[in-house]
């Protein structure tokens, strides 16, 4: 399954929940650190608010299932040569996830992920400007460790 991304960044959370909650008309399936989300199946959508993010739309993009359909998505924007930034596996939104990102003609940041394994950490800001990788950061590779093995 695909699920459109969108992220916006909020002065106030909880305001920002109790809007978004009356809109969809559901709570948020996740709220820690200054972040909120939540999973919709109608319409298909990854929605999330926190407040480490610029205020307005952050970022958009496609939270996919299986690490195949991260591959395709990563084949036809490299085939269309587009300026992909490939961050491989990172912490970030209170996630383990494989990441990669592309800006589009607007200038608005596009992400394509698949999260791996929900995780618990104090907040760690996921700004454009530095998305850290496994490999580029020693806290993270840390973090990364200790993290149970994906079943």
């Amino acid at each position: 399954m695909k699920r459109l991304h969108r992220h916006i960044g909020v002065k106030n959370l909880v305001n920002s929940i109790k809007f978004y909650s009356a809109h969809f008309g559901t709570k948020p399936v996740k709220i820690k650190h200054g972040y909120a989300k939540w999973m919709h199946d109608a319409p298909c959508i990854h929605f999330a608010t926190s407040t480490h993010a610029k205020n307005g739309v952050d970022h958009l993009g496609f939270q996919v299932d299986e690490k195949r359909e991260l591959g395709l998505i990563r084949k036809r924007l490299k085939e269309a040569n587009m300026s992909l930034f490939d961050v491989g596996e990172t912490l970030c939104c209170q996630a383990h996830s494989d990441k990669s990102w592309v800006i589009d003609p607007a200038g608005i940041a596009s992400q394509a992920h698949q999260t791996l394994k929900d995780v618990q950490y104090p907040p760690v800001p996921c700004l454009r400007e530095r998305r850290p990788t496994v490999s580029q950061d020693s806290k993270v590779n840390q973090m990364v460790a200790n993290l149970p093995q994906k079943q």
